[in-house]
């Protein structure tokens, strides 16, 4: 079989398995392993640059998705009223001081001549800036939460439309990762998987205990949408009309046609996101990248900037992640922190692009579907197999309750062997890079 029908075939295939799920369990199930599995794939784009074109090991991934998902809050979000005028300036001149100490702490450094002197003026820039930062900070902290902190307790977003948070979910985590990246990019591909696993952690703990920002782990609910409402299109009566005339009810038809704009909407942007990695892929910058990718002791003997190329794609990469992450919250219609975990949010994306393969931007896109698909339905599966398996044994069987109680380890159980399998007899992954 040839390659682009071996692939044509790879990709009909997790077609028909979403079909399947529409035709044996309900549409809406299809749709929704449909919409996240769009999601996933812009995720391993992101990964894909950033391992696959420069061999890149970010293992923080689930920190810039989590940006993403910030940035939908504070961009789309009624101000809470008040915040501002009770804390919020007070909390920005903060920001702002830390900054300068930081800033001013650098050039000190940068500046003066090595030596006790130099040590002991930066130590004092740094304690006092410390000390004046947070006597600004707390008090504005303090009076944000104090406003309705049942239903509130944040400062709020700027109340702009909902897609707007998706280029600024990427802005927010692009300029994350170059801070990053000019710190960890120096460091050997080891420490920068441990820096950028514990920067994400940073990152997660951060949200989840600054409930002035995004209420914490009392969750931001009630996210506007890019889409109509169910509610609002049961309440119309040309839809409810157009939806009997079709032999739907009215509020399966709603909940259909809101995912079904919301698979448009992220077609759309994987598309785009796609067709820019092929055309950087075959660009004289993408074959750069590679060159850097396989041999960087040669290609930084041909005169390339080593660092500041790893730089870029890193921020592209992470870009991509945040505006991923930014979709996502917006799909879900809520930011919860406390389910960033980052078996779902790094390991995940790392089998998608594994087993899709590595360094092929049409493989990470076959692999977030595929996986998705997987995550999703081998639960479910499983624990019809075990129902099945052990339908002779009578009721209270020790064996039997084990067997159906282990249904629920069979997706990371599934997991394993997909990637076992790949790495056996496919070790490029599906799609191998050419």
């Amino acid at each position: 079989m040839s390659e682009p029908m071996k692939n044509t075939f790879l990709f009909a295939l997790v077609g028909c398995l979403i079909l399947l799920t529409g035709f044996m369990q309900s549409w809406n199930t299809a749709l929704l392993i449909l919409n996240m599995g769009l999601i996933s794939a812009i995720m391993a784009i992101g990964v894909n640059l950033q391992w696959g074109f420069a061999g890149l090991f970010n293992v923080g991934i689930m920190g810039f998705v989590a940006l993403g998902g910030l940035a939908a809050v504070l961009v789309a979000t009624p101000p809470t009223p008040g915040a501002w005028s009770a804390g919020g300036y007070r909390v920005v001149l903060a920001l702002v001081l830390g900054a300068a100490t930081v800033t001013a702490a650098v050039l000190v450094n940068a500046r003066l001549p090595k030596g006790r002197n130099r040590n002991m003026i930066t130590l004092a820039i740094l304690v006092g800036g410390f000390f004046l930062y947070r006597g600004v900070f707390d008090p504005g902290v303090a009076a944000i939460e104090a406003i309705n902190p049942a239903a509130a307790g944040n400062i709020g977003g700027i109340n702009l439309p909902i897609l707007l948070a998706w280029p600024v979910g990427g802005l927010l985590a692009a300029g994350a990762a170059w801070l990053i990246g000019k710190t960890a990019l120096g460091l050997r591909s080891d420490y920068l998987a441990i820096a950028t696993l514990g920067i994400a952690e940073i990152i997660i703990a951060v949200l989840k205990n600054e409930d002035w920002l995004a209420r914490g782990v009392k969750n931001v609910i009630g996210l506007p949408r890019p889409v109509p409402y169910e509610i609002d299109l049961q309440n119309d009566p040309g839809f409810v009309e157009n939806a009997v005339s079709l032999g739907l009810d009215p509020v399966t038809a709603s909940t259909l046609y809101v995912k079904l704009g919301y698979s448009v909407l992220f077609a759309v942007v994987l598309l785009v996101l796609l067709w820019m990695a092929q055309m950087a892929l075959k660009s004289p910058w993408g074959r750069m990248m590679r060159a850097i990718r396989d041999n960087e002791v040669a290609a930084e003997a041909m005169g390339k900037d080593v660092t500041r190329r790893h730089l870029q794609i890193f921020v592209l990469g992470s870009a991509v992640c945040g505006l991923a992450g930014a979709m996502m919250t917006t799909l879900d219609g809520q930011l919860t922190p406390g389910t960033y975990q980052p078996l779902r949010y790094t390991f995940l994306i790392w089998v998608m692009v594994i087993v899709g393969g590595s360094g092929n931007n049409m493989g990470a896109v076959l692999g977030g579907m595929l996986i998705w698909f997987l995550w999703v339905q081998v639960e479910p599966i499983g624990l019809f197999l075990m129902q099945v398996i052990t339908s002779g044994m009578s009721e209270g069987n020790a064996l039997k309750e084990h067997l159906i109680d282990s249904a629920a380890h069979m997706r990371l159980f599934t997991m394993g062997i997909v990637l076992l399998l790949v790495l056996r007899f496919a070790p490029r992954g599906l799609i191998p890079e050419k």
